[in-house]
């Protein structure tokens, strides 16, 4: 068993993507490999096959290694529930709220976690490909670090430091990122991987070898900027995608907590849509369908809503004939009213929501967590649905009385009497291409382009990404870094 681990020198310094992309290139070599993350801060995830809960970004990268997303690929999962205090998923399984300062301490506990997950994926795969999180040189964290340097350390594995050269000033973040970590780690950091450049490599190249020189350190290879690529965010809102003239107008408020915004991204890809992410105190333009989000805090997102004049745009938009689409805690805040007693998504109390649709939802103990599949029940057909749930809530009401999906036997979501609003607990509904031509059917799209395939999207993104290793990274050191052998075109083992 061999671990690599790639850690970046800032957030999204294209950690995640180069992750991906070795897991692809392994797992097309035939190699054995599966993603790891030992801690991520993220409110977009994904239901693992084992019944827990990871980071999408990780589960995007077993979808790279050709396999179903496990708890023990990311053992420490944290989902912000406030600017101080975030959920705490162990390995897969929500432990208990915590605030920043206690979570700090608790770290060192978490670890036990992480390296129990770790050497047990290690037993079953020849190579893992660790992904760090943040910066190692962040000095205010690196106490009981679990997510870097802490981690390279324990499991005693080399590290690949990535830098972004679009933001500039990348030869100050890797020589810098080298000087604020210890004699161990700089020696532990075998080499860089710049990523997003744009222009002629041969400008570069005088930096490159300064680079190498300075720090003793190879570069393993300069990755491209990608334009078009779209795959799973960890965290960013994606922006809006390229549409035809006349697309569907679709606009999506941006949550402080929004969650799994990745199901926007089919959206983002289709010809048809033209999609809009509206921020704070901007203003809300006309469309023809608004879609409410996943929400990590559906009371405290419901009181932004209004705050930001939503509820009366809204009420306005279906006025003039508009429909209104619900996704899991956006769904809920359609009914009546929102019920957290316990305060299991923040301070207790309920909260009156928009009064779309005659339901009231009341948080629980106990997060459904399953992947789904089933028909929808609109109208205009009956288009296969796949997805997965991920919620607290327990909504009840006469409105669930006109389901819009059946899923395995049973019903899921709500359409409104008068057909312009409706709502499903059913995360990733646009991936499927049937039932996303169906819901834009509803909301108004003409017939026009063909809505994306997105599972077959994420695979053609991720061999693209492989691509890149073949073409633009050290196969040779990368190879000797994993203890792999790679074999000239028709030269086989002797054990063959």
């Amino acid at each position: 068993m061999t671990t690599l681990m790639i850690q970046g020198t800032t957030s999204d310094a294209g950690k995640t993507t180069v992750v991906a992309a070795l897991c692809r290139w392994l797992a097309r070599q035939g190699v054995s490999v599966a993603p790891f993350k030992p801690q991520n801060m993220a409110l977009n995830s994904a239901v693992t096959v084992d019944g827990g809960e990871i980071g999408r970004s990780t589960a995007l990268q077993a979808l790279a290694c050709g396999l179903e997303p496990h708890s023990d690929m990311n053992p420490v999962l944290l989902k912000p529930q406030s600017d101080r205090g975030a959920q705490v998923v162990l390995r897969g399984r929500v432990h208990g709220n915590m605030d920043a300062l206690d979570y700090h301490a608790y770290k060192s506990e978490a670890m036990a976690s992480v390296m129990d997950a770790w050497r047990d994926l290690s037993a079953r795969f020849e190579v893992i490909i660790a992904e760090g999180a943040g910066s190692p040189a962040e000095i205010n964290l690196r106490t009981n670090d679990i997510a870097n340097m802490g981690f390279a350390e324990a499991a005693n594995c080399p590290v690949l430091l990535v830098g972004d050269i679009d933001k500039g000033g990348v030869f100050a973040q890797l020589v810098g990122t080298l000087e604020l970590i210890s004699d161990n780690e700089r020696a532990r950091t075998r080499g860089f991987i710049i990523n997003r450049f744009r222009g002629d490599i041969a400008l570069l190249e005088p930096g490159l070898d300064w680079l190498a020189e300075r720090t003793g350190k190879p570069v393993a290879g300069v990755l491209p900027y990608l334009h078009g690529l779209v795959i799973d965010a960890e965290d960013s809102v994606g922006t809006s995608g390229s549409s035809e003239v006349g697309a569907l107008n679709v606009i999506v408020p941006v949550l402080p907590r929004i969650s799994n915004h990745n199901d926007f991204d089919p959206l983002r890809l289709h010809p048809g849509v033209n999609l809009q992410f509206i921020g704070p105190d901007q203003p809300i333009p006309p469309a023809d369908l608004i879609v409410l989000p996943g929400s990590k805090s559906t009371r405290h997102d419901l009181q932004w809503l209004k705050s930001q004049g939503w509820p009366e745009a809204i009420r306005k938009h279906l006025r003039y004939g508009g429909k209104v689409f619900g996704i899991c805690g956006g769904f809920q805040m359609l009914g009546r009213e929102v019920l957290d007693p316990d305060g299991l998504e923040g301070e207790g109390g309920h909260t009156e929501a928009l009064g779309l649709l005659d339901m009231t939802t009341r948080m629980v103990a106990g997060k459904q967590l399953k992947d789904v599949a089933g028909v929808l029940c609109l109208g205009v057909g009956t288009s296969a649905l796949s997805g997965y749930e991920m919620h607290n809530g327990v909504t009840t009401g006469p409105a669930l009385e006109r389901p819009l999906a059946m899923l395995d036997g049973r019903p899921d979501g709500a359409i409104s009497e008068d057909d312009q609003v409706m709502g499903t607990y059913v995360h990733g509904i646009f991936d499927e291409p049937e039932a996303a031509s169906e819901i834009l059917q509803w909301a108004g799209l003409r017939p026009q382009g063909q809505a994306v395939d997105y599972n077959a999207h994420r695979l053609e993104q991720l061999d693209r990404l492989a691509d890149l290793v073949e073409d633009c990274l050290d196969i040779d050191f990368l190879n000797d870094l994993l203890g792999l052998t790679r074999k000239a075109p028709g030269v086989k083992n002797e054990q063959e």
